[in-house]
């Protein structure tokens, strides 16, 4: 599937995804709102007739509009008469479960003598359970001299409970979206993972068909007669082939160590090494293009030579790779307090800020716009981190886009 048919794919399947979740939590919303209102309104008749009945008892008429509303959860009942308290929970929790408001409440009585709520008392039309309530902070009306309060402390709880359903639906969406959304990321992933595993083929392929290529001219050149007669020629063919199998040998083995290092598995064969000793070695392949400044005064450390004599090749080469005009490139050591640091600096392309971290990851290149002829496999860098980590040292880069950048390894001594 084409690249942009993948964006488009994944704009749509993320705006139908954030769409679903919208309108779910716009239906729950709706649905906790119709709740609100049906409470009230339950609550509202529900009160009206306890008003009606002691209207009845007290033998005294029944205002128009008895109940008022003064919060979500608090209302006022005007009764125009004192209210017996027995006959005020009597007729509340027959009015209540009759309206199907089974829930806890709390009631109180308004004494006009003091002018306070009198008698707080907590009960329930789903048990016969009463306790006493506090109504200090109860709001109270000048409207009516007698009147009762009532007051839904759980009714937020009481409507929630009255939706499971919706709720458990839309945990069952959110859920279904969220694995979709999981399905969408793993693909896109795959893709990923598929694209830079093909680059890395094609970079890898390329890597080994260069030695394989000089192998074979040079496998022909002493193949032939002629070079029987020419010592010199044929000992310098002979090097060719001995430099370019080293680079297969040491391509495969950086692949392998790279496997073995992510799955903790790789074997470090440690020996004491001078290190000014193992960079001199190294720098046969690179003629004039690095430059030395050993300032360490105790260059000895415990690696294993192998890989560390690849990863500071691997540091060298890339620094070589990308500077375009006269490659710059400075191996400098130096102690700090208890550490050996190896540093390469180079003053070549740089690397932005954004790539700085993912550098390090496996098969990562960096896309540098028009500059597409730096050849590599990907993993160098990725192998430099896999090996520091290895031997337990510390990696630093500093970079800036355009001067240059500079690795720096440190290393604990004994």
């Amino acid at each position: 599937m084409p690249r942009r048919s993948i964006r488009w794919l994944t704009l749509f399947s993320a705006l139908l995804i954030i769409g679903v979740v919208i309108t779910q939590i716009y239906w729950v919303k709706q649905a906790l709102d119709l709740r609100h209102r049906q409470f009230n309104q339950n609550a509202h008749v529900a009160l009206q007739d306890v008003a009606q009945e002691l209207a009845s008892i007290n033998g005294v008429m029944q205002t128009s509009n008895p109940v008022e509303q003064l919060s979500p959860e608090y209302f006022l009942v005007n009764t125009n008469a004192t209210t017996q308290p027995d006959l005020l929970e009597h007729f509340i929790k027959d009015s209540f479960q009759k309206h199907n408001l089974i829930t806890d409440f709390e009631i109180g009585i308004y004494d006009c003598t003091t002018n306070k709520m009198r008698y707080g008392m907590s009960l329930s039309t789903k048990t016969n359970d009463k306790a006493k309530a506090k109504t200090n902070n109860w709001v109270k009306t000048d409207k009516y001299p007698y009147y009762f309060g009532v007051r839904f402390p759980r009714q937020s709880a009481y409507i929630v409970g009255n939706l499971n359903g919706w709720i458990w639906s839309s945990m069952l969406v959110l859920l279904a979206v969220g694995f979709f959304a999981y399905a969408l990321f793993v693909i896109l992933k795959q893709k990923h993972l598929s694209e830079v595993q093909r680059n890395f083929v094609n970079n890898m392929t390329h890597e080994l068909q260069t030695p394989i290529s000089t192998i074979r001219i040079a496998a022909d050149v002493l193949n032939s007669d002629i070079i029987v007669t020419q010592p010199e020629r044929h000992k310098r063919y002979v090097h060719i082939v001995q430099e370019e199998i080293l680079r297969l040998q040491n391509q495969v083995e950086m692949v392998l160590s790279m496997a073995k290092a992510e799955q903790n598995a790789l074997n470090l064969k440690k020996e004491n090494i001078d290190v000014h000793q193992l960079i001199e070695s190294l720098l046969v392949p690179f003629e004039s293009k690095v430059n030395l400044r050993f300032e360490a005064t105790q260059p000895c450390i415990d690696a294993d030579p192998f890989h560390l004599r690849n990863m500071i090749t691997n540091l060298i080469d890339n620094a070589i790779k990308y500077s375009p005009d006269k490659p710059e490139v400075l191996v400098r050591t130096f102690n700090k307090r208890n550490c050996l640091v190896i540093c390469v600096e180079d003053k070549g392309l740089g690397i932005a800020p954004e790539y700085q971290k993912k550098i390090f990851n496996k098969f990562f290149r960096i896309p540098y716009g028009d500059v597409h002829n730096v050849k590599g496999s990907g993993i160098g860098l990725s192998y430099v981190k896999q090996i520091v980590r290895s031997h337990h040292w510390h990696l630093e880069l500093d970079s800036a886009l355009g001067k240059g950048s500079t690795f720096k390894i440190s290393i604990p001594q004994k």
